[in-house]
């Protein structure tokens, strides 16, 4: 990761003077521009875009800096980031309020959380350290290892699925965290990079593109990304002020309901997706 790349990521606001500033203005209008429309670039034409509406928003903890959600038996579940802040939570979907919560040693960035059966699976950033914990207590059973970064994770029923903020997906053993197998994730344009938080929907796998305001429905089997989902404008612009990205992903399959938030946050929304006819 790069050091402008790394300032984003961490929210760290960069100053620019002088003849910086002259550059950059002389490469706006040809798109190079680290925010808005020019950063996020196009979606590909014939790539099918799903639109959306909301049901309703719930509150969130506008102090999360959040990086992994699950719905699981009528909770959320999330895991949040920043070195001294992180942590794991149990939280009240209706009220926002958070039931249970650990925090990580200050030296970990916790990023995405998985629900395998009665286990909470829990990466961290560039610490290449993930943890293991019981799903009722939060005692940590275990911790695991892994070569690269870990961004976002979810699972299959069968496999652990993970992010690293690339175009590649790295799916792991459940039981040991082998890695068993690589997704690399391409559209019609080519591979698609910063491949974000993770959900398993209904046989396909829902991404947050960092840093975007889209989510990628990816097609675990081959790698091709089947659609994208624009939410830009979900968040009201009151709502908007020292707010980061949009990031976290949760699915209820009982109900079939999709939740999303973002870093900082002041609500979950849960969304309909309608797919292009």
């Amino acid at each position: 990761m790069t050091e402008a790349r790394l300032a984003i990521r961490n929210t760290r606001p960069v100053r620019i003077t002088g003849m910086l500033m002259l550059i950059l203005g002389t490469l706006l209008p040809i798109g190079l521009w680290v925010q808005g429309e020019a950063a996020e670039g196009p979606m590909p034409g014939k790539m099918p875009r799903y639109q959306y509406r909301v049901i309703r928003s719930y509150p969130h903890d506008k102090q999360a800096f959040t990086q992994g959600l699950v719905y699981a038996d009528g909770f959320f579940y999330e895991g949040t980031g920043l070195h001294g802040l992180s942590s794991l939570r149990k939280v009240e979907v209706a009220s926002g309020r958070v039931l249970k919560e650990i925090r990580l040693e200050p030296s970990y960035f916790g990023e995405g959380i998985t629900i395998f059966g009665d286990r909470i699976v829990q990466i961290t950033w560039q610490s290449h350290v993930g943890f293991v914990y019981d799903k009722k207590s939060f005692l940590l059973l275990k911790r695991f290892t892994y070569p690269h970064e870990g961004w976002g994770i979810t699972h299959d029923g069968k496999r652990l699925i993970m992010s690293d903020g690339t175009s590649v997906l790295h799916v792991l053993d459940p039981n040991d965290f082998r890695e068993t197998a690589t997704i690399r994730v391409s559209d019609g344009q080519g591979l698609v990079d910063g491949l974000n938080e993770l959900e398993y929907v209904q046989g396909v796998i829902y991404a947050n593109v960092w840093p975007t305001d889209r989510i990628v429905v990816i097609n675990p089997a081959t790698g091709r990304v089947t659609a994208w989902i624009d939410l830009k404008g979900l968040l009201a612009k009151e709502d908007s002020s020292g707010v980061d990205v949009l990031n976290g992903i949760a699915y209820d399959a009982q109900d079939d309901r999709l939740f999303v938030t973002g870093k900082l946050w002041p609500k979950v929304f849960e969304l309909k997706i309608i797919k292009n006819p």
